[in-house]
């Protein structure tokens, strides 16, 4: 669930979702099926009233998916690629979950470099031509080796090509400038104080919290299989206050 932790097992896994599962009846009354989004370009994008919350999505989904990610973390590439980043892509799509980011900085200085840093700066650039959706996917799909601190800025400015619409002077050149280093150093301080008293550097990167419960650490498999996830987020959808009740996978916020 972050730098250095370790992945725990599927047996895990499945017992904890199935703590979950068994209390979750369907929910009654049923709001219909909203118009699903067809792509990530048609998704809605903001940033939240607190300055560097990026909210993606449905603001009237029943769930909500906050992620804690930095750019240069690999587990957060195996989230993004084939853990649960897909299926929580798949139901914003579908609108029935609204995804958050927080993006941390952490590893710049743990490792060296300003990859990281710069990755967040281009982001919040793409946030700012409504494309954050888009070249968030884009960067991870391309992500450099964590210790080589790829993200330079003619790597971000060629990724940015894959994204239509995205390059531009103003882009371009708050890439170049980092336009943004007061969001880099804001959005690192917000997932700095998410960590708490337990771990005042953060939380660890990818961290998930879904409807404002953290999912913990010992079940921190649960980001790492799509299908675990998916199952997750649709139980929670039938039967919010069930999750709202459940202490077996999270813990609360803050």
């Amino acid at each position: 669930m972050g730098y250095g932790r370790r992945r725990r097992t599927a047996v895990v896994v499945a017992v904890a979702l199935g703590l979950l599962v068994a209390g979750c009846g369907q929910r009654a009354n049923r709001d219909e099926p909203r118009v699903a989004y067809k792509e990530l370009r048609d998704v809605p994008e903001a940033l939240d009233e607190d300055g560097t919350t990026i909210r993606v999505g449905d603001p009237e989904a029943p769930v909500t998916v906050h992620l804690y990610e930095d750019p240069r973390c690999p587990y957060c590439e195996e989230f993004e690629q084939t853990g649960g980043g897909p299926a929580a892509r798949e139901r914003t799509l579908g609108r029935t979950v609204v995804t958050e980011y927080t993006l941390a900085s952490f590893l710049d200085d743990r490792l060296g470099g300003s990859g990281s840093k710069k990755a967040v700066n281009a982001l919040r650039a793409a946030l700012e031509k409504g494309k954050f959706a888009e070249y968030h996917a884009v960067l991870y799909e391309n992500q450099p080796e964590e210790a080589v601190d790829g993200f330079t800025d003619a790597y971000l400015l060629k990724l940015a090509d894959e994204v239509d619409g995205l390059r531009g002077p103003a882009f371009d050149s708050a890439v170049k400038t980092m336009r943004y280093r007061d969001f880099v150093t804001r959005s690192e301080k917000a997932y700095e104080r998410a960590g708490g008293s337990e771990n005042p550097g953060g939380p660890g990167t990818p961290t998930a919290a879904i409807n404002g419960r953290r999912i913990v650490e010992m079940y921190g498999a649960v980001l790492y299989d799509r299908s675990v996830f998916d199952q997750l987020l649709k139980t929670v959808e039938q039967d919010p206050m069930a999750w709202d009740d459940d202490r077996s996978m999270s813990r609360d916020m803050g």
